[in-house]
């Protein structure tokens, strides 16, 4: 099969389809482990332990959703469909997630399960298809790259519209006060905005290549897996990264409030500057690998930010807002630079799989990565959580040093040691372009097909 090009509105359908899971994605990373203690009104324990054990449903769920979709056929291809008949479902459950109904204690926690357990289930229902549709729409690598490149631009604007839509609409002002009416107003418009980018996405995208299914056991299928040394690397740096990356994000917000004493204009623009500098990341990290090697420009970026890290947390003094935001900017754009190469290696490393040991596994490859990354979310919450109940952290009052502390240490000095791990698990990675095209030729050739849209 020859090399298909992908259009320029077929790369940003396919952007817009994680900019749709990212109002998820963001919300998660930026605000709701803010949201659960400081709105919705959970003890840090508490959630913490909720986002370890609802956590545990992905290790079922995501496997399941990757065998799934390799046994889907339909006239609109094997992964589109789910974008259309769940992004419906999928809004209603953002929406749910972040409404704040007048329980007591223990009826909130068994309405925070719930809508949260929802919204995980709709989360690995559209994104389980969603990073597998690349791997069928063209088997280019620079294609591959480049329409990954839109995807996290999409993404990271996504972030942005999570970071100034949802604090000005939730304000309490404009709600009288009710802070929990704002959230679930404002979520509610990034709900919509979610559910229509994934139908968006399903109209603008084509299916042209189709691998061969396996029909093999889901046992047999982990097992030819786990032979994939290549794809094992990508999993245990999904799963370091994530929590280095979601634990500085989640703590952000209690950062820029307390540690900095920013106001809410302070820390709505201190979240924006993060994701301002990851979409610059984006841009610069495209430009970056036509010239340079992408697994270098990983490797180093992740070291190279574990570095400002622990400068940041040595450097910057409470209420040092400016060099905060120089730091954090900083941080928040070398970290960003690995990114659309990572999410391109992951089906270079599952045609790495085919050639390295004859067998190839597709849908469980993705669903695996995904399972990773939503693991180290959940253990991210849950170290946040925990480390905020362990420094005597207390919602919406002047925090003590001790509590203080423990704020700028998750800031910057947990990030870094999980960012620094990735950079030199990396250095054991070896598809690079040169690698992978040399693979490419000694593969059959794929089978295609046409799938209308």
């Amino acid at each position: 099969m020859k090399s298909a090009k992908l259009s320029l509105l077929e790369k940003i359908g396919y952007g817009s389809g994680d900019m749709s899971v990212n109002v998820v994605i963001s919300s998660m990373f930026l605000i709701m482990t803010f949201f659960y203690t400081d709105v919705f009104g959970l003890k840090p324990e508490d959630m913490a332990l909720m986002f370890l054990l609802v956590r545990l449903i992905d290790g079922v769920t995501d496997p399941l959703m990757g065998l799934l979709t390799d046994k889907t056929t339909s006239r609109w291809g094997r992964y589109r469909p789910y974008f259309l008949f769940l992004s419906i479902p999928f809004g209603i459950s953002v929406f749910l997630t972040f409404s704040t109904p007048d329980f007591d204690y223990n009826m909130k926690l068994v309405w925070a399960y719930s809508t949260y357990i929802f919204v995980t289930l709709m989360f690995t229902g559209v994104t389980i298809p969603y990073i597998s549709l690349i791997g069928v729409m063209t088997d280019d690598p620079k294609e591959r790259l480049s329409a990954n490149g839109y995807r996290l631009f999409c993404a990271k604007i996504a972030a942005f519209l999570v970071t100034i839509i949802v604090p000005q609409l939730a304000n309490a002002d404009i709600w009288q006060g009710d802070v929990a009416a704002g959230y679930q107003a404002a979520m509610g418009v990034m709900a919509l905005i979610g559910a229509g980018l994934l139908l968006f996405c399903f109209a603008t995208t084509k299916e042209r290549i189709a691998h061969t299914v396996d029909s093999r056991h889901l046992f047999t299928q982990f097992k030819v897996l786990f032979k994939n040394d290549q794809w094992l690397i990508l999993a245990s740096v999904c799963f370091l990264g994530t929590i280095g990356y979601a634990v500085r994000s989640a703590v952000a917000l209690y950062y820029a409030k307390y540690f900095l004493g920013g106001d809410a204009a302070f820390q709505s623009l201190f979240l924006s500057v993060s994701v301002g500098a990851a979409i610059l990341a984006m841009v610069a990290s495209t430009w970056i690998t036509k010239v340079y090697c992408k697994v270098n420009l990983f490797r180093i970026s992740q070291i190279l930010v574990g570095v400002v890290s622990v400068l940041m947390f040595f450097t910057v003094s409470p209420g040092d807002q400016i060099l905060a935001l120089v730091f954090y900017f900083a941080i928040s754009f070398i970290v960003d630079l690995h990114a659309p190469v990572f999410w391109s290696a992951i089906s270079e490393s599952v045609d790495y799989g085919e050639y390295k040991n004859k067998d190839r596994v597709s849908g469980v490859a993705y669903g695996g990565i995904t399972f990773f990354q939503k693991a180290g979310m959940g253990i991210a919450g849950w170290l946040v959580g925990i480390l905020l109940a362990f420094y005597g952290y207390v919602p919406d009052q002047a925090q003590t040093a001790e509590s203080l502390f423990g704020i700028a240490l998750m800031l910057c000095i947990v990030p870094a040691l999980f960012h620094s791990l990735v950079g030199m698990l990396m250095y054991k990675y070896v598809i690079t372009d040169d690698y992978y095209n040399k693979m490419k030729s000694s593969l059959k050739p794929l089978a295609s097909s046409e799938t209308s849209a």
